[in-house]
């Protein structure tokens, strides 16, 4: 049985390549985090092993550099996941304004736990570290947006779009 090749599309191989030439020469470990996040998206939305050594080969560098920081920050996902990750705030300021009542929420109408992803694919449950919203609180992340002074009902109202897919992830 042969493993499947891992290599990015050539019009994405040429982004990739314009991103490494902003940098010097040796200094292409610099183009590591925009590069992860282009090679999430391309490979299905994580990053598994071999697309990490993909990776690390186009950049000239050790695998365990790009297992570091992908491991390390959070907007990168080490698993597969759904369609629409729910990344929800759980630190202090979100926390005093109700964030564990939305995790627990989602969790009961979605019937997953932290990390896990419904049956159908759709939804990955991701509670989060601080979002940088703190005065918006509680907040969650879905894709690039953000969705702030969340409440059992606007949560809801989310869910029901993304099963709709009407929401934007970037």
């Amino acid at each position: 049985m042969s493993e499947k090749i891992i290599t990015f599309k050539p019009e994405t191989l040429e982004q990739v390549k314009k991103i490494i030439a902003r940098y010097p020469e040796g200094r292409q470990k610099s183009a590591l985090i925009p590069i992860l996040h282009i090679a999430q998206k391309e490979f299905g939305g994580w990053l598994d092993v071999p697309v990490m050594d993909y990776v690390a080969s186009l950049l000239d560098i050790k695998p365990i550099e790009v297992y570091e920081v992908a491991t390390f920050y959070t907007m990168f996902n080490m698993q597969p996941v759904g369609k629409y990750v729910l990344e929800v705030c759980r630190t202090g300021p979100c926390m005093t304004r109700g964030s564990e009542k939305i995790l627990d929420h989602i969790r009961t109408k979605l019937n997953i736990k932290d990390g896990e992803t419904t049956e159908d694919g759709l939804f990955t449950l991701k509670p989060a570290e601080c979002l940088g919203a703190c005065g918006y609180a509680p907040m969650m992340q879905l894709g690039k947006f953000y969705h702030e002074n969340l409440t059992i009902e606007k949560v809801d109202e989310i869910l029901e779009l993304c099963r709709q897919g009407a929401i934007a992830l970037d």
